[in-house]
Parts: structure tokens; sequence; C-alpha cells
């Protein structure tokens, strides 16, 4: 669901999402990875004090706040929504975290030790040239930290079906693992988030749902319905198998 004025949604939504979450894994992502997934991804990519962290599609910058106030980094998060990095801004006082408006690619002048993207991969209909961002964005011996929403591309009906569908764009776990070796990034460490994810997929929906009238009073019923639909067909695709989502960290040689 696009949000191109980020503050209302994240208004409107913040009470349920609180809800959805376990205690301690909400840290004002937008999305169904948990905060534990989150730092332990960041860990496996080496980050810490003094490293420098660019984070792509970064949003309101829920996980890359959480991430440098957790691990301490150098970090920068570049996304196209300025009204999401107004918040972003506020929200990150005392940390050091700075923020660009951007669309990637291209990506901004490096080198960088780590480049992370979270759940936004599914935007990219062609990968490729972002991967080669990427690698380029890096030096030897750094890291591109991602997750993946894997599985054939959709058809046409199940994008008429998916809201939003044309910014849906899967791709297969082999076609991915290629993809990175052609650009230069080996994989070091891969793991399968499917079913954790497809629980707060249901979680998320529900809370949305029980939440219906305070939300709506903010950004409409249609929209409320747009997200609540989402996160339903989200959860029956990875309940299937027709999704699977995986969490990479992948290196440059």
């Amino acid at each position: 669901m696009r949000q191109e004025q980020r503050a209302p949604f994240t208004r409107a939504l913040r009470r349920a999402r609180e809800s959805a979450y376990a205690p301690g894994e909400y840290v004002e992502q937008e999305s169904f990875m948990v905060a534990s997934e989150i730092r332990d991804l960041a860990v496996r990519a080496g980050i810490g004090p003094g490293v420098a962290v660019l984070d792509l599609c970064c949003g309101v910058a829920g996980p890359g706040r959480f991430i440098a106030r957790e691990l301490g980094c150098d970090y920068l998060g570049v996304d196209a929504s300025a009204s999401a990095l107004e918040i972003a801004r506020e929200r990150a006082a005392g940390l050091p975290c700075r923020f660009e408006v951007g669309s990637v690619p291209p990506l901004p002048a490096g080198p960088f030790d780590v480049v992370l993207l979270l759940e936004t991969l599914l935007a990219f209909p062609d990968k490729e040239p972002l991967l080669q961002a990427v690698a380029a964005a890096l030096p030897a011996g750094g890291r591109f930290a991602c997750t993946l929403e894997e599985g054939a591309p959709l058809t046409s009906a199940e994008h008429e079906q998916m809201p939003d569908g044309d910014t849906v764009w899967l791709t297969p776990l082999e076609e991915f693992e290629a993809l990175l070796q052609g650009v230069g990034l080996e994989v070091r460490w891969r793991e399968d988030h499917a079913a954790s994810h497809r629980a707060m997929a249901d979680a998320l929906g529900a809370a949305f749902a029980a939440d219906a009238d305070a939300i709506s009073a903010v950004v409409g019923r249609p929209a409320l319905d747009v997200l609540v639909d989402s996160h339903r067909l989200w959860s029956a695709w990875m309940a299937s198998g027709r999704v699977r989502k995986f969490a990479f960290v992948a290196g440059k040689a």
C-alpha cells in the first residue's frame, strides 16, 4: 500500500502494531520482521562501532535506528519518501544517523562496509542493476544484508489479486543467488523466515481489523481494507509455500 504522506499512517497504525508484536519485538518497523531477527541479521553482517552502514529504502528507519542504538555504527538511511525521512530524523535524535532523500539505484557515494535492504527487494522488477550498484558501493570484504520474498513471478491473476501488485516482483531462490554471484557477492548465510513472517502477517492483519474504527478515522476505510486484505494474502501465500521469506548475508570477495 503506497503511503505518500507517511505521518497519518504511522500515527494511525502504531497502536495496532504495538499490540501485534511480542514484547520487545516492535521497533517501529513497517514489515513482518521482528526486532530479534533484525538484530541477528545485523550482527551476522558484522555491524558494530565504526562500521559504515547504508540502509536502502529505509522508510521511517525503525530497524536502522534500532541497529544504530543497539550496535553502534555510522548509519546513512536513504528513501524516496521525504515524509518518511522527516519522521526518521525526528526520532533519531541523539543517534549516529543521517538520512538522504533519493531513489535507488544509483546509491550514495561509498564505500560502505555494509549495505542493508530489508523487506523491499520485491519492489524492484529488475534486480540486477540494483545488485550491481550494491556491489560497487562495497569494498573488498564488504557485506550485503537483505531479505528476499522468494517464489516464481506472479501470474497476471495474482498481480490483480494483490493490492499494489505492480510493486510485488518475486524471484526464485536459485535465480537470486545467481544474480548475487554474477555481481561478485558470495552468500555467507541464509535463513528461512517464512513461518515467523506468516505468524506476523496474521497478527498484524488481526490487530488492524480489531482497531478498524480508529484506523479508518485517520486514513479511511478503503485504505484499511487494502491493508488487511494484503496481510491475509501474504499469510495465505506463505502458508501454501507460494512465497518463502529468506534473510541473507552476502560478502564481496
